[in-house]
């Protein structure tokens, strides 16, 4: 790794293998891995246990000014994720949490904290960080910013398994429908919404195995 620090970027629809992608990145260049989603579904998981009304911008701001998110790398490799103090990192992947995330991601104070707190993370780091807007906001200066991307099928197909595997009880059609309304909702939100920044490399990652895809980044990037 370089003596100077940088910032990798990896943003996507959900289910193009971004995140896992990142991680896997991240471990191969001995740097921190940023997972700036895990972070939206933390204080998703919060606002439901709360019985939040989350369409109430201004309280969901507060939450997250009273919430405190801490992200640990396990020996292992994984990333455990704690929510004021508590380990959330299964419970943030339930679907009821996936579903409600966007409500959440959407509202401007919430997301200028949490981009504050991302830069805080990156600075003075190497990072590789994955998510919605790491590219066209968080870190528009980036050294590397990458767009992943697969077709619907294979993203859902994936994130079938991801629940299937986790003991979830889903059908891949109602996976599917999910997606597809997600990507709505990214694509057309007002704040941030998901989009490829104009200096970012489009990867495909259909076909390809999580290692597949880091190999072809790593093709890409002169470090």
């Amino acid at each position: 790794m370089p003596a100077e620090t940088f910032v990798i970027t990896l943003d996507g629809p959900a289910g193009a293998g971004k995140s896992t992608v990142a991680k896997s990145l991240a471990k191969r260049l001995g740097v921190t891995y940023l997972d700036t989603g895990a972070m939206y579904r933390a204080l998703t998981l919060k606002a439901l246990r709360l019985k939040m009304d989350m369409s109430d911008e201004e309280a969901l701001t507060t939450l997250t000014r009273n919430t405190k998110i801490v992200f640990k790398e396990m020996p292992d490799g994984s990333l455990n994720v704690t929510l004021d103090g508590e380990d959330v990192s299964v419970a943030i992947r339930a679907p009821e949490v996936t579903n409600n995330t966007f409500y959440v991601a959407r509202v401007a104070g919430v997301r200028s904290l949490m981009v504050a707190w991302q830069r805080q993370i990156g600075q003075g780091r190497s990072i590789v960080t994955d998510g919605r807007d790491q590219g066209t906001v968080v870190f528009k200066d980036a050294r590397y910013k990458f767009y992943v991307d697969a077709d619907v099928e294979e993203r859902a197909g994936r994130r079938y398994r991801e629940l299937i595997a986790a003991g979830k009880t889903v059908t891949l059609d109602q996976v599917r429908t999910d997606m597809l309304e997600r990507d709505q909702k990214d694509f057309n939100r007002v704040v941030s919404p998901l989009k490829k920044a104009p200096d970012a490399i489009t990867v495909d990652s259909t076909g390809l195995t999580v290692e597949g895809t880091v190999d072809k980044i790593m093709k890409l990037i002169q470090l």
